[in-house]
């Protein structure tokens, strides 16, 4: 089992920025990609952004490209998400997942065995 645990959220103004961070524990070793979603109110959780494990390999949503960075530090078991520019549209939880084998499409929520219980992130215009 992995578990992960989000902070850094908060209430801005837009274009502001912020650092999610997402801390990994458990059986980490099986984690092959660790991604961040979000999710509004009567809305479907959509991808937001995407890493290996080690950060090799990174992939954004295209409302977020270019503002958003996803890095990670594996010594310290922790993913994070530099948002930078935020606008009153990023306002959403933001949840961290881990996928331990690869399958299927990164962007889809079926293809994550492990999920965060959210960081929200407002901003305000």
């Amino acid at each position: 089992q992995v578990q992960l645990v989000e902070s850094g959220g908060g209430v801005v103004q837009a274009g502001a920025s912020l650092r999610l961070s997402c801390v990994a524990s458990g059986r980490t070793f099986s984690t092959v990609t660790t991604s961040w979603f979000r999710q509004v109110p009567g809305k479907e959780r959509e991808f937001v952004s995407s890493s290996t494990w080690g950060g090799a390999r990174t992939a954004y949503a295209d409302s977020v490209r270019g503002r958003f960075t996803i890095s990670s530090d594996t010594g310290k078991n922790t993913v994070y998400l530099q948002m930078n520019s935020l606008k009153p549209e990023d306002t959403a939880v933001y949840y961290c997942a881990a996928q331990s084998r690869i399958r299927g499409s990164i962007e889809s929520v079926e293809v994550y065995d492990y999920w965060g219980q959210g960081t929200a992130v407002t901003v305000s215009s």
